[in-house]
């Protein structure tokens, strides 16, 4: 009967978590090594990267644990914020301006919950060898008191501060935005030529591909040394369609005279330019765009439109005034909001910052002191810190998220924080414990949510219980590593850092591995509107969680990767082969006892693979403490599958069945061994598998409840033997060259060979029985021969 890999994987899955095989023990007595697992938000599916990103991070904790380390590997969800927020949004296709606070947090709860349901089966579907005791929610209470205590603890610091600003504003979702949630997206413009009119009567031209925001001109800049402009700097002039409203030309040393006309018109804000010379002047700020993203009546003929409308009806209109002198086409890159991928905009409101860009040279210096896999890796952190231009904006006009812990005095405006014991405080429900500075009582909340990375960006302190256990706080932080994707170093990695460096002024971890991308077979990101993606449910579905992994587990760590089905199917034999192979070498070995090996009755074959084996779990271990599994993966399927079920079991086959004598014994105690080898070396990655082996052909010698509390092999420098190693190559060479003739002759395998000549060197003497005997060769001789050749007699 075949067997059910499904079952045989939900098994197994169920096994573990029923008898704590992945459970943490705070008593252990075992170094422990902890991971900061990076908290999925909750979207109900599981996609293609979780699965190619989590699986590469099990492979890391499965080997620790194997290694002697007391685990601790817990998972969270990130349930919090305006990712989740926007994904029940368009799922029940509702607003939240539609609807008041409690009846919009009560809809995103309760469908969080139903979706974080479905991905939690899915993610124990894939095998993971997480302590599920362990989970936890970054919108549930602990983190929410640890997100309001990190606020607590910068504002002592003088770390945070709020203000009427500039900020970067997404229309769609109607909220602020810090830097680092700005994405870059190329598209088709207009670059438009203008031509201004001065009170004197002269014309100076600008180019933009913004002409919607001339109402909101503030300014002309030209730079000092372009002379094609001295006799305009100080003129004033005349704003199209504004009731005569002029503006000065000012000279500016960061204006490009190459680009466009080489006179710039300053708009408040159509980028970070006009943000920067607005803080460097005391030019008016004159706000055109309302928070839902339409004109208000500030921008006369364009009001109640939105930019792309707005845009279209400015041109109209400079087009028919005569001020339009051309239109270029022109590709240029625009900021775009992350999550909804809406053109940001730059609008004035008050909101709290995290000062953090007066730190960035430590930033840099202290994130060097981690461990990067791979190391080209820090070089975006580095990028990304040399780039900022901001302070972090943490405040979101969002209904849903974790709130701050602050009110506002109705009498006297002053801002109130709560204090420690009271957290975690809702200040629209919760009434503060204590009175304003001016002696009033009166208060009212704030409305504005933390952003999601504010919490996310404590998840190291979640995990250590921060504030709520300091010993087992002491115990765990650092931690040992974070993995993580590379398109969220700016947003995950930096702020874990900066973080930990306010709070703790310690690095959060110790290492930190970036997976890639799984992309679509032609090497495209996976999209729903491109119809690449792949479902991880259908492939688990189609094959099994262990094939998937085996895919998971082939690339090098930090390499984008194109899922290709064929490694599936790749996997799915490689797991076959493994299976007939474990089941023949449990018949074959019945009654031989487990343990070790008679060194002195070792045949050619026996030395051969056992010095192979012990170089592969040398070099197996290597490879995984550099955080390089692939290199692991590869070479151990490569020696099982082409050395150990090709060549060596069926050339010890007659032997192994044959137990009275001590070549039989020992070489049913080999293949017992290399067996049992290649199942420690390929449980990490082939969990489920292993497990079902272990518990059927090995249960004498599992020592606990799973293979997966096994210790990790270790190589025994006495049974590397080159000279074996080469002659155990030179033996299946000569095997190989014998199953060739024989299928160009149309024989089976078993077929028996009158006489066989082989042509080689006089070191193959020594191996002619084990190629007698593999080969059912009746007579055998050597000959003398530069290159490798045989001659079969039928």
């Amino acid at each position: 009967m075949a067997l059910d890999f499904h079952e045989m994987e939900r098994k197994w899955q169920l096994y573990w978590e029923k008898n704590n095989v992945h459970k943490f023990d705070r008593k252990s007595k075992k170094p422990v090594y902890s991971i900061d697992t990076p908290p999925p938000t909750v979207s109900g599916t599981m996609h293609m990267g979780h699965a190619f990103a989590f699986t590469q991070q099990d492979f890391i904790a499965r080997y620790k644990k194997m290694a002697g380390f007391e685990v601790f590997h817990p998972f969270g969800f990130d349930n919090n914020g305006l990712a989740t927020a926007l994904m029940v949004e368009k799922k029940k296709g509702v607003k939240q301006k539609n609807f008041g606070r409690e009846e919009f947090i009560k809809i995103v709860l309760e469908e969080t919950a139903e979706e974080e349901k479905k991905m939690l089966a899915a993610f124990k579907g894939i095998g993971l060898s997480v302590d599920w005791s362990l989970l936890y929610r970054t919108i549930d209470k602990p983190a929410r008191k640890i997100a309001q205590y990190s606020f607590l603890d910068l504002h002592k610091q003088g770390r945070l501060y709020q203000r009427e600003a500039p900020t970067m504003w997404c229309p769609s979702c109607a909220t602020a935005i810090a830097q680092a949630e700005l994405q870059d997206r190329e598209e088709e413009s207009s670059f438009c030529y203008i031509d201004f009119e001065t009170t004197d009567g002269g014309k100076i031209g600008i180019a933009t591909t913004r002409p919607e925001l001339m109402p909101a001109c503030v300014a002309i800049h030209v730079h000092p040394d372009d002379k094609r402009y001295k006799k305009f700097v100080g003129k004033e002039v005349k704003i199209p369609f504004s009731g005569g409203r002029t503006v000065k030309v000012f000279e500016n040393r960061d204006v490009d005279p190459e680009f466009g006309t080489g006179a710039v018109y300053h708009c408040t804000f159509g980028d970070l330019d006009d943000v920067e010379w607005i803080l460097e002047t005391n030019l008016p700020v004159i706000e055109i765009i309302d928070k839902d993203g339409t004109f208000n009546e500030k921008a006369g003929i364009l009001q109640g439109l939105r930019t792309l409308d707005a845009r279209k009806k400015m041109i109209e209109e400079l087009k028919k005034s005569g001020h339009l002198v051309k239109q270029e086409p022109i590709k240029h890159v625009v900021n775009v909001h992350e999550r909804c991928k809406t053109p940001i905009e730059i609008l004035t409101s008050k909101q709290w910052f995290v000062k953090y860009l007066d730190l960035r040279e430590e930033y840099i210096a202290r994130a060097a002191e981690l461990e990067w896999v791979p190391e080209y890796m820090k070089k975006r952190l580095d990028n990304w810190i040399n780039g900022l231009k901001w302070d972090w904006n943490i405040s979101r006009q969002r209904h849903y998220g974790i709130p701050f812990p602050v009110w506002y005095c109705k009498k006297c405006g002053e801002a109130l924080i709560a204090g420690e014991k009271e957290l975690p405080v809702d200040p629209i429900k919760d009434k503060p414990k204590k009175k304003c500075k001016c002696g009033s009582t009166e208060f009212e909340g704030e409305k504005d949510t933390l952003d999601t990375w504010f919490t996310s960006s404590l998840t190291p302190q979640i995990n250590c219980k921060w504030q709520e256990d300091k010993a087992f706080f002491k115990k765990m932080f650092p931690m040992d590593l974070r993995p993580q994707g590379h398109d969220i170093i700016a947003l995950w990695a930096f702020n874990t850092i900066v973080k930990a460096l306010f709070h703790e002024r310690k690095l959060p971890w110790k290492t930190i591995t970036i997976n890639g991308w799984a992309l679509d077979q032609h090497g495209k990101k996976m999209s729903k509107s491109l119809g690449n993606v792949v479902r991880p449910e259908e492939m688990l579905q189609k094959y099994c969680a262990d094939a998937l992994r085996y895919w998971a587990g082939l690339p090098v760590l930090g390499e984008d990767v194109p899922f290709m089905e064929k490694e599936m199917v790749s996997g799915k034999k490689f797991i076959t082969k493994i299976m007939n192979a474990s089941r023949f070498v449990e018949i074959v070995t019945k009654g031989v006892k487990e343990g070790g090996v008679d060194k002195k009755a070792l045949e050619p074959e026996d030395r051969a693979v056992l010095s192979k084996l012990n170089r592969l779990v040398k070099e197996s271990t290597e490879a995984f403490d550099k955080y390089e599994f692939s290199k692991a993966l590869n070479p151990v399927r490569n020696f099982f599958w082409l050395e150990f079920a090709d060549f060596y079991i069926e050339e010890v086959k007659t032997r192994a069945y044959n137990k009275k004598d001590k070549s039989g014994k020992a070489a049913a105690a080999v293949l017992q061994h290399v067996l049992w080898n290649c199942l420690l070396m390929l449980a990490p990655f082939l969990p489920h598998t292993t497990e079902e082996i272990a518990q059927t052909s090995f249960k004498k010698r599992l020592k606990g409840k799973s293979i997966h509390l096994e210790q990790w092999p270790k190589a025994d420098e006495k049974f590397i033997d080159e000279k074996a190693e080469k002659l155990g190559e030179s033996i299946n060479a000569a095997i190989a060259a014998m199953r060739k003739e024989k299928t160009s002759a149309g024989k089976p395998m078993n077929t028996e060979v009158k006489k066989a000549v082989v042509f080689s060197g006089e070191e193959l003497k020594q191996g002619l029985a084990t190629i007698q005997r593999t080969m059912n060769v009746k007579e055998i001789e050597l000959k003398k021969g530069e290159e490798l050749k045989v001659e079969l007699e039928f």
